[in-house]
């Protein structure tokens, strides 16, 4: 059973330089001193998906306006505001650090108010949830925490556990950027992720994205050419518990 990575200050070092390069651990803490002022000097930056346009979202937290955050929150976001009524999980503390909510939150190792600090395999609400949502969380699973599995077949179980978790006719929605766990590409190439649908951005420019094909995200590396993800991948998941 391999160890988490963050359960010391030298292991959180290593396990940063070795996720993101070297570089980042001078640039990322200079872009978080320096974001009141870059933020409102950006120009905005739109983007389409799934037949909406969405803007670019930017925030001074973990510097969304670098990565693939910038594209994931607004996607998210909507796929909530459509749901209103819904009663909501997130995978993966991410949402409250930019906003106030009222849904749920799992998260295995970050604390903060309401967050439930369990391993989703390990969590058992007494209530189904109408949507579950997950921003960047699941790459991580398997690969830089503990597990007597592989990657791939941690996720999958999650998956499969999450799916479990949805009231009949649940909707989950996952984002993940492409070429950072091999394991997951490697469920996304071979088919074995079992989304009811993937679709793909990739980044074209600074602050620019564009839909794409499957071939082209994982033809996308992370951190190459741009900072973290270059590509990312929005699967949709439904209940398996449709038919009882």
């Amino acid at each position: 059973m391999t160890s988490h990575l963050y359960y010391s200050t030298l292991g959180r070092v290593r396990w940063f330089i070795k996720r993101f390069g070297i570089s980042e651990v001078f640039f990322k803490p200079v872009r978080q001193l320096f974001a009141p002022l870059i933020i409102p000097r950006l120009p905005p930056s739109t983007f389409k998906f799934w037949d909406q346009t969405h803007q670019c979202f930017y925030a001074p937290y973990n510097t969304t306006w670098i990565g693939e955050r910038m594209v994931e929150i607004p996607i998210i976001r909507a796929a909530m505001t459509q749901r209103p009524q819904a009663r909501v999980l997130e995978v993966g503390n991410v949402l409250s650090h930019y906003f106030r909510g009222s849904h749920e939150i799992v998260d295995k190792f970050e604390t903060g108010q309401g967050v439930i600090n369990q391993d989703i395999l390990e969590y058992y609400p007494t209530q189904d949830y109408d949507l579950i949502i997950s921003i960047s969380t699941f790459e991580h699973i398997g690969f830089d925490d503990e597990t007597s599995t592989s990657s791939g077949e941690k996720i999958l179980a999650a998956l499969d556990h999450c799916r479990r978790l949805l009231a009949p006719g649940g909707q989950m929605l996952v984002t993940f950027p492409t070429g950072y766990n091999p394991q997951l590409d490697e469920l996304l190439t071979s088919g074995r992720l079992g989304a009811v649908r993937c679709d793909y951005l990739r980044r074209v420019g600074k602050r620019q994205w564009e839909t794409c094909s499957l071939e082209e995200a994982l033809g996308s590396p992370y951190r190459a050419v741009f900072p973290y993800g270059n590509a990312l991948v929005v699967a949709e998941f439904h209940s398996n518990r449709e038919n009882g």
